[in-house]
């Protein structure tokens, strides 16, 4: 047995319950320590720079998974795809999708630079950044993008990883590029003074570390997601159906982050003691996103390869089994978050109005986060059946139509951060209802393509 086998994980065969749990874990240790990148950012900047540098970095978040979101979502396009090629046995076809992803990668992380270095402070203006506020941002952001061919080249090849059930190996690589943040961090804040600077400086070394790692799984491997260097380049036939599935994925999240930038621009009205709430608060939240994608990307490469192999039997099982796994793991992890949310916001900073004005957004979304876990999972089934672009239409309808009416229409007249809030578990449900829908019809045409077949 090859010893890259060993990585891998059996989606075809056998319990699914603990393959799907043995996959979902260490992604979602890695997703973790990769938004450490960012929380420590946040906690060392609140204890040692002030709440002004806490409200700088945290009011980036939004514009930045704007910038990205398309290029991850391409991503998980070359993940469904290297899946469904392993499973089916076309390993020359995998190879030219390993190929093109990387390449892909690394032309959108070199574009990404460009963005973020001329088009940052424009947008954090049109947000509503205050002027207090906004020259630290506009440094964090423009160091920041600095690191996009890091952090592109990362995450394609995790997706890659992933595609065969990879998912210790990028845990192993985030927690080694993670300790390297934390501790780069203290020391250009701590000692140097640097505040947003030296956090963003941090995060671009961290992320440049898991690239060369990764890349190195990839290159020494004897798979067929080797990666050959003299190989790299673009298959259209491959880049076709990567995008298929991963442009509307990534637009989706776009969509999504859109709305979370109306949300970021009314919190600014507030002043930058409630940008600082909602930085710390959006923080913990997203520890709860990550706990749900994880489930929902191992649905998702569970579905594709099971889809390749023709055993449509287990994608049933497979969605029963994730959703069972998406109630569970956010519903306990927002109640105890809930529980102690003022003990958890107080690790980001030590000013009471900030913590407060945190308070009046965890308990109301935490304790319902396992509607957006249900939101995710759906989507995220039919992109392993390869179809994207209509849940991301109603992505659009259901997550942003939702919140967008809700800002413009009660918002103004009912202004507080909890009412603010509410579009979260109200635009969940209603998108609930529209990809359930979309899904009993998709399933049916793939089971009736199948059987013709």
């Amino acid at each position: 047995m090859s010893a890259e086998r060993k990585y891998e994980i059996n989606m075809l065969e056998g319990p699914l319950m603990p393959r799907l749990i043995s996959f979902a874990l260490p992604l979602m240790l890695s997703s973790i320590l990769q938004l450490l990148f960012n929380a420590v950012d946040v906690i060392v900047v609140g204890n040692f720079t002030g709440s002004e540098a806490l409200a700088a970095v945290g009011s980036t978040s939004a514009l930045i998974n704007i910038y990205v979101n398309l290029f991850m979502g391409i991503s998980l396009g070359a993940s469904v795809l290297s899946a469904r090629k392993y499973a089916a046995g076309s390993l020359d076809e995998m190879s030219k999708a390993v190929h093109t992803a990387i390449t892909t990668a690394l032309i959108s992380g070199c574009f990404m630079i460009f963005v973020g270095l001329f088009t940052s402070r424009f947008f954090l203006s049109l947000m509503g950044t205050p002027d207090n506020v906004i020259g630290q941002s506009t440094l964090y952001m423009r160091i920041y993008f600095l690191g996009m061919p890091f952090f592109m080249l990362y995450n394609y090849g995790a997706a890659i990883l992933r595609s065969v059930g990879d998912t210790r190996r990028p845990l192993i690589i985030l927690a080694i590029s993670g300790v390297i943040n934390a501790g780069l961090n203290m020391f250009l804040v701590i000692v140097f003074h640097l505040g947003v600077a030296g956090v963003a400086i941090a995060t671009v070394f961290s992320q440049a570390v898991s690239c060369v790692l990764v890349l190195g799984i990839l290159i020494r491997s004897d798979a067929p997601y080797r990666l050959d260097i003299r190989k790299l380049g673009i298959d259209r036939d491959s880049l076709i159906q990567i995008f298929q599935v991963g442009i509307p994925s990534g637009i989706q999240s776009c969509i999504i982050s859109f709305s979370n930038v109306l949300l970021q621009s009314s919190v600014n009205s507030f002043g930058s003691i409630a940008m600082a709430g909602y930085t710390a608060a959006n923080n913990l939240m997203s520890f709860l996103y990550v706990s749900v994608n994880a489930v929902t990307q191992a649905a998702m490469s569970f579905t594709s390869q099971n889809l390749g192999a023709g055993k449509l039997s287990r994608i049933d099982r497979i969605l029963g089994n994730c959703l069972v796994l998406e109630f569970i793991i956010p519903f306990t992890l927002g109640m105890a978050g809930t529980l102690f949310g003022p003990f958890l916001l107080g690790i980001y900073t030590t000013d009471d109005a900030v913590i407060s004005a945190g308070m009046e957004i965890v308990p109301l979304v935490f304790s319902l986060y396992f509607l957006c876990g249900f939101m995710d999972l759906f989507p995220g089934i039919m992109r392993g059946m390869g179809h994207a672009f209509v849940p991301m239409v109603l992505s659009l309808v259901g997550t942003v139509g939702t919140r967008i009416l809700w800002i413009f229409l009660y918002f103004p007249s009912h202004r507080s951060l909890t009412q603010l809030f509410i579009s979260y578990p109200l635009s969940w449900s209603v998108t609930i209802l529209l990809q359930v829908i979309c899904f009993i019809y998709v399933r049916r045409s793939i089971y009736a393509r199948y059987s013709a077949a």
